[in-house]
């Protein structure tokens, strides 16, 4: 089976959704596909990639100008299963990798914290004409009784399909989101890694503290500013281990640097920058947190459960399909639910309340779950069915 997985960006070091496409590539490769993957721009020497406009210098490509470049490589080169990540309706499968455009625009505004920054963001949400574009044909692909499969992340965006678009349930199937799944890490790295940890914090081992991480390179959306001020609650509440905060991302940190200090909590939160290997640093850890906003199928979540390490987050994350609140981690209603999420940190400043959560996550095998090799496997069948119908015509 020849497989086109369509994305506008390959280029891994863009973050999650980019990197999400060339490991799911990987993983069906190995499950016997040939793959190939169909992108705008990008830079990469994989003879399986093609890039369509390798000179252009723009950030970003036009939507009508990628879907005349794609339907002229479509027409020249045979392909199986079209399968895309942008809502084109000429594809097999539409699998949008941030969940919909009607979704993140109105999630995003939320995030803002800021009545007079929401009431411009929704005036001028419209303004942005390229977006404007895509949620209109992400609109039009799937309101119709026909058109691509669309296979949803999370439950969390299979239900955003229904409410803004109505989306036909035969249509609809949800195949939730996955990671590569790294080899075990080194003891003596990780023992290392976290020691240098405790040393920028000024803290020691034997004062058991409880190191909770965030991961994301976009602060605001995820709910890093919320998880500031519940980190400078629980520190005033916590009867047990101090919690202390590490911020990895390339998102800029300092608005966050000048709240932490507003709240005297500058001492117990260090910012990494960019991580190259999110994987050692979650083993080092005690905790993953992330009070998003909006998040259809965090991968640090994933990572994180893969790590077997307890997980605090929102509703707004997808990725919550993966575990079971108060078993695996902690689901908060909303990230502005202070007081909730300061709750959360306690309750995981006990170490036997983080115990029995990574043996609850081994118990109930989420390693394994979390794998974008499942998600390959579970995918292969909806290929083959797809070919089927189109043989039956």
């Amino acid at each position: 089976m020849k497989v086109a997985i369509i994305t506008e960006r390959a280029d891994i070091a863009l973050g999650g959704a980019e990197r999400s496409v060339f490991e799911l590539a990987d993983a069906l490769s190995e499950c016997g596909l040939q793959v190939n993957i169909l992108a705008a721009t990008g830079r990469t020497t994989d003879k399986n990639t093609h890039i369509l406009f390798k000179n252009s210098s723009a950030n970003r490509t036009c939507y009508f100008k990628f879907a005349k470049a794609l339907k002229k490589h479509l027409a020249e080169n045979h392909y199986d299963i079209i399968h895309s990540v942008l809502p084109f309706d000429f594809a097999d499968i539409y699998q949008p990798r941030g969940g919909t455009y009607a979704e993140s625009i109105i999630r995003n505004i939320a995030s803002y914290q800021n009545k007079f920054i929401e009431s411009y963001k929704k005036i001028t949400a419209y303004v942005n004409l390229r977006r404007t574009i895509l949620l209109q044909a992400e609109k039009k692909l799937c309101r119709g009784y026909e058109g691509p499969v669309i296979a949803a992340i999370s439950e969390y965006v299979a239900e955003q399909f229904r409410r803004h678009y109505n989306t036909n349930p035969n249509r609809l199937l949800v195949i939730p989101n996955g990671v590569k799944i790294p080899e075990r890490c080194d003891t003596a790295e990780i023992g290392k890694l976290r020691a240098q940890l405790l040393a920028q914090l000024g803290v020691a081992e034997k004062d058991e503290p409880v190191l909770f991480l965030f991961a994301a390179n976009n602060f605001r959306l995820k709910g890093l500013a919320p998880l500031i001020k519940a980190m400078h609650l629980a520190g005033a509440n916590c009867k047990t281990n101090f919690p202390y905060l590490v911020v990895a991302g390339r998102d800029k940190p300092d608005k966050y640097l000048n709240l932490a200090r507003n709240l005297n909590l500058h001492k117990r939160i260090i910012f990494l920058g960019k991580v190259p290997h999110i994987q050692n640093l979650l083993s080092a850890v005690d905790v993953a947190a992330l009070p998003a906003f909006y998040d259809p199928a965090s991968r640090f979540t994933l990572e994180a459960i893969a790590a077997g390490k307890p997980v605090i987050t929102t509703k707004f994350n997808g990725a919550t399909d993966f575990f079971v609140d108060n078993r695996h981690g902690l689901i908060i209603d909303t990230p502005e639910n202070i007081s909730a999420l300061a709750e959360a940190i306690c309750r995981f400043t006990k170490k036997d309340n983080i115990r029995k959560a990574a043996e609850a996550i081994a118990a109930d095998n989420l390693r394994e779950k979390a794998s974008i090799t499942r998600v390959a496997q579970q995918l292969i069948p909806v290929y083959a069915s797809i070919l089927e119908k189109r043989r039956q015509r």
